[in-house]
């Protein structure tokens, strides 16, 4: 779990620095480059691939915003073997955007009904 919770930590920091030095573009490139990448996959639950990445943006040395967070999430569990989608969203009235990650269409680091509160504009 340590190894994990560093990892999680890591891509925290990965996506923190796009985001402060780059485009949403590059953020967003970056998340679709990354694929499954385990022969076997699915070795751990995606569960706990989730609750090391809650416990990192606990930890992180400042607030992890909701896209650092998504993107980081996908991202590990696609490391992890899982065919996970993030997801990003927006409200009209009042005008407010979300990310979340999404495995099968089914909300894994979030709510499970924030995919009936925002309008999907993009999936990778």
């Amino acid at each position: 779990m340590t190894f994990l919770l560093l990892r999680s930590w890591m891509w925290l920091l990965y996506f923190d620095f796009l985001m402060q030095f780059h485009e949403f573009k590059e953020v967003h490139a970056a998340v679709r480059r990354q694929r499954c990448t385990l022969l076997e996959p699915q070795l751990l639950p995606y569960t706990t691939i989730c609750h090391a990445m809650d416990l990192a943006s606990v930890l992180y040395f400042k607030r992890a915003l909701c896209l650092q967070r998504s993107a980081a999430t996908a991202c590990l569990l696609r490391r992890c073997g899982w065919d996970a989608e993030m997801v990003i969203g927006a409200q009209l009235l009042p005008f407010r955007s979300h990310a979340w990650v999404e495995i099968e269409g089914r909300v894994v680091n979030d709510k499970p009904y924030i995919a009936e509160i925002f309008q999907v504009l993009e999936r990778c």
